[in-house]
């Protein structure tokens, strides 16, 4: 047998299949040619196939009688001629060759098995062709994401998200967290000016079309400096257990520092504990003296930034002005005083 590869600069497609066939089946070489119009019995073309990449691809054409060559091909390649395979791709095999059905089989098809197949038909008296059209559907798969991001709030920041798929996949973000703003694009970039504490968190990449839906995300961290909620004064009786608290929120976390007046706390100084868990941080008196009341001043730090807190502790018979940092101590003498200039002011 011989292949022909003849130029269609020339010739119709159908010629040139035909003058292949002619050599490969051995056709007598004053079997007409027909044109396009002669006969459209004998060349048949059927509804397009459409299958998904992956899947398994039957080809079936109809023999009839009198059959003395069969083949099919795909574009200008002969897959089979009758039970001889022509094709070295091992997706590719013979199901059935009969006088009623001529069918291949082509197992995982993929993207580049799309286009034109035709299966040629020599009878004793003329060709017959049947060509379909193969479209192969390729679900959605993401290839290029943005990788997690840290930032400084304030930043602006461009989150990408590309992928392949026939048809081609439409391309969705939306935000996962639920930690306060929602955001959502339809567009494969998601802008996001001025990024708040407030829009940190996961986001996610959908790519869809009709075969399948893909989806990947990408989390956004978001630096900010600490704020420390205010502290609460606490009162103990001496001798007792006495504990400070202080909570931050900053992202990194923060580090915490104790103070009373200008001079820093170290952990085990003078009996006092100093415990930092997350966002808090305790200080801990375990037998209040005298010398303990006062003003305590709690700093939170990352490398945003810091802030701080005063909380007083005080002891039996102080009143404390709210959280203030302040207390006022009212002795008997000191309520005496204000009596008498009451006392005085009315003359």
């Amino acid at each position: 047998m011989k292949m022909v590869v003849c130029g269609c600069c020339a010739t119709s497609w159908r010629r040139c299949v035909v003058m292949s066939l002619r050599l490969l089946f051995l056709l007598p070489a004053g079997l007409p040619v027909r044109s396009q119009g002669e006969s459209q019995s004998d060349n048949k073309q059927m509804d397009n196939i459409t299958i998904r990449q992956g899947e398994t691809l039957f080809l079936s054409c109809s023999q009839g009688d009198f059959v003395t060559h069969t083949a099919w091909l795909n574009r200008s390649s002969i897959l089979y001629a009758g039970e001889d395979k022509w094709s070295v791709d091992p997706r590719v095999s013979l199901v059935t060759l009969n006088q009623d059905e001529f069918t291949i089989k082509i197992e995982d098809v993929d993207l580049t098995d799309e286009g034109q197949y035709i299966c040629a038909v020599q009878t004793s008296s003329r060709p017959r062709t049947t060509s379909v059209h193969i479209i192969v559907q390729v679900p959605p798969k993401i290839v290029n994401l943005s990788k997690d991001l840290v930032v400084n709030e304030g930043s602006n920041v461009t989150l990408m998200c590309l992928a392949n798929g026939k048809p081609e996949p439409a391309i969705g973000w939306r935000m996962l967290s639920p930690s306060g703003d929602s955001l959502s694009s339809d567009s494969e970039v998601l802008e996001i000016p001025f990024i708040s504490r407030y829009r940190a968190g996961v986001y996610e990449c959908t790519a869809a079309n009709d075969i399948a839906v893909d989806t990947q995300t990408v989390e956004l961290t978001v630096n900010y400096p600490p704020s420390v909620s205010d502290g609460r004064d606490v009162g103990v009786t001496l001798g007792q257990r006495g504990v400070l608290q202080c909570e931050a929120d900053a992202v990194p976390e923060a580090d915490f520092e104790w103070y009373r007046d200008d001079r820093r706390i170290f952990n085990g100084f003078d009996g006092i504990e100093i415990e930092d868990a997350g966002a808090f941080s305790k200080l801990t008196f375990f037998n209040v003296s005298e010398t303990d009341f006062g003003n305590y001043t709690c700093v939170a730090i990352n490398k945003l930034g810091s802030a701080n807190t005063s909380i007083i502790l005080y002891g039996p018979g102080a009143v404390q002005d709210g959280n203030s940092g302040t207390s006022t101590v009212f002795t008997p003498t000191c309520l005496l005083l204000v009596v008498l200039l009451q006392l005085l002011l009315k003359f």
